[in-house]
């Protein structure tokens, strides 16, 4: 868990670029004042949006109470006019009473007459008849009624005064199917107590009511009694019919005021108007549209995000290119001066500023070049002369002891040895002490080591074998003059002794010309291995197998400037190999000559 918190730590402000940290500056001015902007914006639209809309549903709802309040009313009043003591009541009251059948039937023309002229005058009342609840029927009736009506089937909305009001509920006209308000009254006839007048509303005028709301297209209502009993709903699968409304979220009006309440009850938010009569309308929309206008505004805001953002991305490229660009190309060029590329060119910049650091940084070049040419000079003549004097050091050595070697010859042997040894010792201090410079071909160096070998034949008193295999395409190769003797001296004076051999191959190998010692001596630790790689031979060393190598690395080092390889290789008891790696040179031999000469 350490271990992943430490790979998701935010790097540290020192470890930040230019460019990270213009991108940074640019990117905070931008989205925090936009973020601080937004979320003050978002409250603001917010309660805005929410009084909006919560004074459009509460005025709306307003409306509807109004109008079912309208409707219940004009329920109440015509309801009066056919109860007793109102004038078709009489008439009801004188058709029970008659006894003759010719007033009967004139009393049911007269009351008919009036129940249609009732309707006539009054367009919003519907279904209109007298309900005789000891026979359990409907009479004198303004259209044809459903069967089995039953009062306490039917919804109750409210009841006082002795009227009780019922809906929204399918109609009792068998011809309409619209939900209707109904309101069943009691006639109080004298002396008959069972007879009730029983109204709806017109057809389709309470639909039209609820249909008003326009607040919230998808808007849903619901209409409660007295008790808060559901006793209409748009949405039974939610809310069920003669179920409680009892919301677990509300959020009365302010202190003081009748206001209705309000709230959020699942996926609804929810506002509920009451009446004077204590029944009460609730609409509910959907949270997803309520919320409709807010997320509106935030893909708005989202939009102007990204446009900024992307102001400020490019207005921190522009910059990037004025400030960062310059400033990577002095990095550029301050590691082409660590890598010595003094003469790689700059581009000028447009920016004064930076022109002028530029120019400084030029001259300093300059001067950095110059002082590092003249160091290197120096040192080039430091090895020169080092060469020269590890040259003289070895070749007296070598040359006293092949006198001394053909003095005794000439005691020892006739004339023809002494001659072929004089012979071999003239071409080999010839090539050695002559003036052709320190640069040399293969060829000339296999020749010159072949002088040495017939001396060193002659001079030892045990039998020893040297192979020599060169590749032909390596033989006007150009190497440092006097190189491959050294390394062959090493290994007769340091690794043989009886029916010893000595094999020494060249060969170019992947852009480099591979000289390679072996001999089947006693070999050399590994200790004492690096100290011949690693360690410089004191000047006054005069002889052991330090001379020949040391000679060997200051001669490479002084030619090729660390380019070429001096590896050495050796098991106790088996041999030594050493193996010298230097750069192929074709057809530079004579210009080199020239140069060194």
């Amino acid at each position: 868990m350490k271990n992943w918190l430490r790979r998701i730590r935010m790097p540290r402000p020192e470890r930040l670029t230019l460019k990270k940290r213009i991108l940074l500056i640019f990117a905070s001015g931008i989205i925090i004042p936009f973020a601080i902007t937004t979320f003050v914006s978002n409250r603001t639209i917010s309660v805005i949006l929410s009084d909006n809309l919560n004074s459009g549903v509460q005025s709306n709802l307003h409306q509807m109470q109004l109008s079912l309040e309208n409707t219940i009313s004009n329920l109440n009043h015509v309801s009066q006019q056919l109860a007793y003591p109102g004038s078709v009541g009489k008439l009801l009251e004188q058709y029970l009473s008659a006894e003759r059948a010719y007033d009967r039937a004139s009393l049911i023309e007269e009351i008919q007459s009036e129940l249609n002229l009732i309707t006539f005058t009054n367009p919003s009342t519907g279904f209109v008849a007298y309900y005789f609840a000891d026979e359990d029927r409907m009479r004198f009736a303004n259209a044809g009624p459903r069967d089995n009506f039953d009062p306490d089937k039917l919804p109750l909305l409210a009841a006082y005064y002795g009227i009780s009001y019922y809906g929204p509920h399918i109609s009792n006209d068998r011809f309409n199917d619209q939900y209707v308000l109904s309101a069943l009254r009691k006639v109080s006839l004298p002396g008959r107590g069972q007879v009730y007048v029983y109204i709806e509303s017109g057809f389709k005028l309470t639909q039209n009511i609820l249909d008003s709301d326009n607040i919230v297209k998808t808007s849903s209502h619901l209409i409660l009694d007295n008790d808060q009993r559901i006793a209409y709903t748009e949405l039974p699968d939610v809310f069920a019919e003669n179920s409680s409304f009892r919301p677990t979220s509300t959020s009365a009006g302010e202190s003081g005021q009748a206001m209705p309440s309000s709230g959020l009850e699942g996926n609804y938010y929810w506002f509920k108007g009451t009446s004077n009569q204590g029944w009460s309308i609730v609409s509910l929309i959907p949270k997803s549209d309520y919320e409709a206008e807010k997320r509106r505004w935030l893909q708005i805001m989202t939009m102007l995000l990204l446009l900024f953002l992307a102001v400020g991305v490019l207005t921190a490229g522009l910059l990037w290119k004025m400030v960062y660009k310059p400033l990577n190309q002095f990095n550029r060029d301050m590691h082409n001066v660590a890598r010595s590329r003094f003469d790689t060119p700059s581009p000028p910049t447009r920016i004064p500023e930076f022109q002028d650091l530029q120019q400084q940084f030029h001259h300093m070049k300059h001067q950095i070049a110059a002082l590092i040419h003249e160091v290197e000079q120096k040192e080039k003549r430091r090895a020169d002369l080092e060469v020269e004097k590890l040259l003289y050091q070895i070749n007296p050595h070598f040359l006293m002891n092949t006198l001394d070697t053909a003095h005794w010859l000439a005691v020892i042997h006739g004339q023809k040895e002494i001659d072929k040894l004089l012979v071999s010792l003239n071409r080999l201090l010839y090539y050695n002490l002559g003036k052709l410079g320190q640069v040399s071909t293969i060829r000339e160096e296999v020749d010159s080591l072949r002088q040495y070998l017939i001396l060193q034949q002659i001079r030892y008193d045990f039998d020893f074998d040297v192979r020599i295999r060169v590749e032909d395409k390596v033989l006007d190769a150009a190497v440092p003059r006097f190189i491959l003797q050294p390394l062959v001296e090493n290994a007769l004076y340091h690794g043989l002794d009886d029916e010893g051999h000595i094999g020494v191959d060249v060969r170019r190998e992947n852009g480099f010309i591979e000289l390679a010692i072996t001999d089947n001596g006693g070999g050399i630790s590994e200790t004492e291995i690096q100290r011949l790689l690693h360690e410089q031979t004191s000047a006054h060393e005069k002889v052991g197998m330090g001379i020949g190598m040391n000679y060997v690395k200051r001669m490479i080092g002084s030619h090729y400037e660390g380019r070429a390889k001096l590896e050495l290789e050796s098991t106790p008891g088996q041999g030594t190999t050493v193996r010298l790696l230097l750069p192929y040179k074709e057809g530079s031999t004579d210009a080199e000559r020239a140069d060194r000469g």
